[in-house]
């Protein structure tokens, strides 16, 4: 079979093209022919940190295609399932980035008859991150359905970007009251594609003041992409016993005093190593959210799609790190 990898860290020119063994599922495993691979910023960021191990790794997190064989211990009616995968490339050498992978049979879940392999391979680090960030306010559920999130107020920095866009659909399906801030026109479109009500566009107006029009007694939820950058906003919009849930990994943050007047709650959001109650609970939210068709994606839905052959991950991977605006996939 065909496979990306890299035995060291560097730039996109370490990943290339080779064959390798087909391999076989153990006890508890799944096999699954990918047809799409996902691609998230963590994964070109692991890609220059190098492998786990000595040897040949396979990149990306993500994907979405059909089981063809299964280990022992797990139900041969799984063969021929549609899936989408998560996790596959953490702590194991073996991403997505291939026509075969082989992981516990729990990191690939069904995929419902009106989801796409697309938006199979789109959805698993953005939405477990954005269900995450939605379920850590103090008294709210820790797992998301249909009036979870009601009479809440959430703001989602950054409503343009995979995570940001994923976030809005989740609260909106969830209930709840979404503004999102976005930095151009077009990335607007894009936020109130996604089904934001309120769309801020925080380089052509004054966002404390616009945030505040719309949620008058403050925001209940803060999605921050930005920590360093919007600290300062965030703590002068929220409400009494908010949650600001962020997941950029970037520069230390000061916060203000009001942190410690509005018994604010700061959380820090990364998938990998969230509790596994909490994976557990995205992974049952987002496949009822799917089988509900509250998850989209396409620019008709705020996330445009930018599609890359095998033989080019080098070059999805540079469009992740220089930004692209949506979600970039690679057709296995």
């Amino acid at each position: 079979m065909k496979a990306i990898v890299y035995t060291e860290g560097g730039g996109p020119e370490v990943l290339r093209l080779t064959e390798r063994p087909l391999p076989e599922p153990g006890p508890g495993e799944v096999r699954v022919r990918v047809e799409v691979s996902g691609v998230n910023p963590t994964d070109w960021k692991s890609r220059t940190a190098g492998p786990q191990e000595k040897g040949e790794q396979v990149p990306n997190q993500d994907g979405a295609g059909l089981i063809d064989a299964v280990g022992e211990g797990v139900d041969p009616a799984r063969t021929g399932q549609r899936v989408w995968i998560w996790e596959a490339a953490w702590q194991r050498p073996d991403g997505t980035a291939q026509e075969y992978v082989v992981l516990p049979e729990e990191q690939a879940v069904p995929l419902p008859d009106n989801a796409s392999l697309d938006l199979g391979a789109s959805i698993p680090i953005p939405a477990m991150t954005a269900h995450r960030a939605l379920t850590v306010r103090e008294g709210d559920p820790t797992r998301l359905g249909p009036g979870a999130l009601r009479g809440r107020t959430v703001l989602v920095a950054g409503g343009a970007g995979a995570v940001g866009n994923m976030a809005i659909q989740l609260a909106r399906w969830a209930g709840a009251t979404v503004v999102a801030t976005v930095s151009s026109p077009f990335k607007a479109r894009l936020a109130k594609a996604a089904g934001a009500h309120h769309v801020v566009d925080y380089k052509a107006e004054d966002a404390e003041a616009a945030i505040r029009r719309v949620a008058p007694d403050g925001v209940d939820i803060v999605v921050e992409v930005a920590m360093a950058a919007n600290a300062r906003l965030d703590v002068s919009v929220t409400a009494q016993n908010a949650a600001v849930a962020y997941y950029d990994d970037g520069a230390d943050v000061t916060l203000p005093r009001r942190t410690f007047f509005g018994n604010l709650r700061f959380q820090g959001v990364l998938v990998y190593t969230m509790p596994a109650e909490a994976k557990r609970d995205a992974v049952a939210a987002i496949t009822a959210a799917l089988a509900d068709g509250a998850l989209r994606v396409g620019e008709e839905a705020g996330l445009p799609l930018h599609r890359f052959p095998l033989e080019a991950t080098a070059d999805a991977h540079t469009a992740v790190e220089k930004g692209a605006v949506g979600k970039v996939l690679i057709d296995v």
